[in-house]
């Protein structure tokens, strides 16, 4: 029987495991094979369009499921968690992966695995908590923040997704982004999604979504300085003084 103990546990632990994995993936400087570090050598292939709608969707189910039906009095705050969960993976598992202009491009079914597997940890630890557990006592004005971030990032990944999208409407294979925060970083959507899980965790106020947060970090973070540096490898007049992911600092 899972309790909240149980659950509480197992929080420390992915936390746990969350530090230990941006320590590697900086240290080792690993290129997750999707996108476009996509290789050979990683496992058989699928189509990345379908790649990320299977590895989105352990999020988009768990989450609203479990916290829909779990026994906890669910309050207004439950339920605007509850949405902007489900608006962000609608859009990631239903939407964006069919809007990339990336035809024939594949990634390996093991990255496939592994995303599902994360999100199906994240979404149950997630879940459970909006399901089954009272939220922390939270003042308003703390929560009206945290969805303000929340709606910030999600602004900001959007619209460097459309933007993106739009490069490669334009020509086959890749270009320097340049205008808005392209003109700062080389990740602003990357940037987007760790400013809306923050503002997530914020407005909840529970170890589940801090986790989250974090987790959020870790991945993207170090994709992001990949990304940077093979924009720096690609692109000879790529700019010098754009940071990777965070705006004068990273």
């Amino acid at each position: 029987m899972i309790t909240e103990s149980i659950i509480e546990i197992s929080t420390w632990v992915w936390i746990g495991i969350a530090v230990i994995t941006f320590i590697s993936l900086i240290i080792l400087k690993v290129r997750a094979p999707y996108g476009r570090h996509s290789r050979q050598g990683w496992g058989m292939m699928i189509d990345n369009h379908w790649g990320w709608f299977w590895m989105e969707l352990p999020a988009l189910v768990i989450v609203p499921i479990i916290a829909l039906t779990g026994s906890a009095e669910k309050t207004s705050l439950h339920w605007v968690l509850i949405a902007l969960w489900t608006i962000h993976y609608t859009n990631r598992t239903l939407i964006f992966p069919f809007r990339l202009k990336t035809k024939g491009k594949k990634m390996p079914i093991s990255i496939v695995f592994s995303a599902a597997f994360f999100n199906l940890i994240n979404g149950l630890l997630n879940g459970y908590a909006l399901g089954y557990m009272a939220l922390p006592t939270v003042p308003t004005a703390l929560f009206a923040i945290g969805v303000l971030i929340f709606i910030v990032g999600f602004y900001i990944n959007q619209r460097a997704d459309n933007y993106l999208i739009g490069l490669r409407r334009k020509q086959s294979g890749y270009l320097v982004p340049q205008g808005w925060l392209f003109n700062r970083i080389s990740c602003p959507n990357l940037f987007g999604e760790i400013v809306e899980w923050t503002g997530f965790a914020i407005a909840a106020c529970s170890l589940q979504a801090f986790s989250f947060a974090l987790w959020t970090f870790a991945n993207l973070v170090p994709r992001a300085m990949n990304h940077h540096d093979w924009y720096l490898e690609t692109f000879p007049e790529y700019p010098k003084d754009r940071k990777a992911v965070i705006p004068s600092i990273l």
